[in-house]
């Protein structure tokens, strides 16, 4: 015996109809939208940028495997992304 089936209403099912966004609002929602997303962007750079810098201490400590010139431009690199980062994290902290 299968089970049976009855009908029910659906009395107090609500169409809900999305308010129209306004043009102004639209371009508010973007630009905050526009403004995470390069706030996301600078945090890839600075990422990628302290991963770089990890990169580059271990060849500038890397010893004779590496040649003397390598060494000597991971260890200007070094210094230099450290400064930029640093940098970088005052802009956005400031924005």
């Amino acid at each position: 015996m299968s089970p049976s089936l009855s009908v029910v209403a659906d009395n107090d099912l609500k169409v809900v109809t999305p308010k129209t966004e306004t043009v102004a609002e639209r371009v508010r929602r973007l630009q905050a939208e526009a403004r995470q997303l390069a706030k996301d962007h600078v945090k890839a750079l600075t990422t990628a940028m302290v991963d770089l810098e990890q990169l580059a201490a271990e060849i500038a400590d890397g010893g004779d495997a590496y040649a003397p010139g390598v060494r000597d431009v991971a260890r200007r690199l070094v210094e230099d992304l450290d400064s930029r980062v640093q940098t970088l994290e005052a802009i956005v902290a400031r924005t």
